[in-house]
């Protein structure tokens, strides 16, 4: 499945499909969320079929962002059945994420 953009009217249907799901909140203007972008689109190609990789813009959906308590961007919030069991705040290399992710496949 590829990178995916979720709306807040979206949102919780969609997570709450994958059994595991990460949703990186960014903004176009953040650099640091401009250097994770491609790091992102090549995670929801590994982990097509495995997991969810979706991106929320926090400019356009404000209210996810309070929602999850999003203060810095880029955070990259873990799901897991609908419940949050990770976060990280900042941009990191990719391994970072995989490691996130497989220790909950």
């Amino acid at each position: 499945m590829a990178l995916q953009h979720l709306k807040t009217a979206e949102f919780d249907e969609t997570v709450g499909r994958a059994p595991l799901a990460m949703v990186d909140f960014w903004a176009p203007w953040c650099g640091p969320c401009q250097m994770l972008g491609p790091v992102m689109e090549n995670l929801a190609v590994q982990y097509e079929g495995k997991a969810l990789v979706a991106k929320v813009n926090v400019d356009e959906e404000p209210e996810l962002a309070r929602r999850f308590g999003v203060m810095n961007i880029p955070t990259v919030v873990f799901l897991k059945e609908g419940r949050e069991f990770d976060r990280k705040v900042g941009a990191f290399p990719p391994a970072v994420y995989t490691e996130a992710l497989d220790k909950s496949l």
